[in-house]
């Protein structure tokens, strides 16, 4: 039968068929590192069937039914033609640079993407001869910068730390013109609340760490495409790369995935509520967060996304970076942490060095970064009330 909520295709994508007419609910952890193979016939078939791009497993690495489900769920969430699973967020990344670019070529970035992308420029790409050039998309022409080796357009939105929303529409008809792909890191969004690929990127890329996994307790990256053109090139590397993951998180990623819009919904509740309070408190200078109605990027998000995740920034009036720190230390139910996506509530400065990569960043007033976890937002209010008397009065 024909399924059209999305939630529905999103619980059903990569469940197990009924053999024997009965069967799990849950697609069971397959662990191995070995494949067996009836014959050296069989053997070559399926060498020469994954040469040729199909999706099977000649080896563990390559993964096998928990793996398939899990890419499989992706693609339904996403919109995609295949989907590549990678330890970390950042090797997603870092697999489609690889993948995308080589010696001579030349990619356009969005100068608030998540920073660690620019170390993976120095310290790697740099060597390899690969040019990133960072631009801001809400100030500069794109089509200006591109050069005739320009061969990716890489954005974020909304971006690291601020979250600025892009017009992923005007940059991607932009780059299509020039026939240059477009990939773009969705994991504020957890893919369910914007998907890149209808509105004319070529790669959505999500840390599955976060909000996918959604527990905090898997390491994990994933690279979705909208062709068998950019999977081609995307497996060559990955394969290349010898890049995978551990069966056990494969599963708890996928079990993650079915859970995922009732979780964002009440992200995007409580964070909703605590940034409407946070406007209000005399201690804060600005909040950072697209749904809000005066959000410079409001108009935007309420155009392409379909919700907002539990990412809360805000400004500290008239303190520096000693009192930011102090007021997070000062915070019981937020803990100090670097990710974030899980139930947990979550605080964190962050770094000056960090914000002068944004362009759209003007300020010199230290910003302190929530994840807004499950907990009851009454109880999260009262604790960041406590630490501001405490701390900033």
């Amino acid at each position: 039968m024909s399924v059209d909520g999305k939630h529905t295709r999103l619980l059903h994508a990569g469940a197990p068929s009924l053999r024997d007419g009965a069967g799990p609910v849950n697609v069971p952890v397959v662990r191995t590192s070995t494949v067996r193979f009836a014959s050296n016939a069989e053997l070559d078939d399926r060498h020469h069937r994954r040469a040729a791009g199909e999706r099977v497993a000649s080896y563990g690495r390559h993964g096998l039914d928990t793996h398939q489900a899990l890419e499989d769920a992706l693609c339904t969430l996403e919109g995609g033609h295949r989907a590549f699973l990678a330890p970390s967020g950042l090797s997603a990344i870092t697999l489609v640079l690889v993948g995308l670019l080589g010696p001579g070529d030349h990619a356009l970035v969005s100068d608030s993407v998540y920073s660690p992308l620019r170390r993976v420029d120095k310290t790697l790409l740099q060597r390899l001869g690969i040019t990133l050039q960072y631009f801001s998309p809400g100030r500069d022409d794109l089509a200006a910068l591109i050069q005739p080796q320009t061969k990716l357009v890489y954005l974020e939105s909304p971006s690291s730390l601020l979250y600025e929303v892009l017009d992923l529409p005007r940059l991607a008809g932009i780059a299509r013109e020039h026939d240059i792909p477009v990939a773009v890191d969705n994991t504020w969004s957890g893919g369910w609340f914007l998907q890149p690929l209808t509105l004319g990127a070529n790669v959505s890329i999500q840390a599955s760490t976060k909000y996918i996994a959604g527990h905090s307790d898997v390491m994990q990256g994933a690279v979705i495409v909208d062709s068998a053109a950019l999977a081609e090139r995307i497996a060559t590397a990955h394969e290349a790369l010898g890049l995978t993951i551990g069966a056990d998180d494969a599963y708890l990623a996928l079990r993650g995935l079915r859970t995922l819009p009732v979780r964002l919904a009440q992200h995007q509740r409580n964070a909703t509520e605590i940034a409407k309070w946070l406007q209000t408190q005399p201690q804060v200078e600005r909040v950072f967060y697209p749904a809000l109605p005066d959000d410079p990027g409001h108009a935007l998000w309420q155009r392409d996304f379909s919700g907002a995740s539990g990412l809360v920034s805000f400004t500290l009036r008239h303190a520096d970076s000693k009192a930011a720190a102090a007021f997070v230390d000062a915070l019981r139910l937020f803990a100090l942490g670097a990710s974030w996506g899980g139930y947990e509530s979550l605080a964190l400065v962050a770094a000056p060095e960090r914000l002068r990569e944004h362009s759209a960043w003007q300020g010199n007033e230290p910003v302190v970064r929530l994840h807004v976890g499950l907990e009851d937002p009454q109880d999260l209010i009262v604790d960041l009330d406590q630490a501001f008397h405490r701390v900033i009065v």
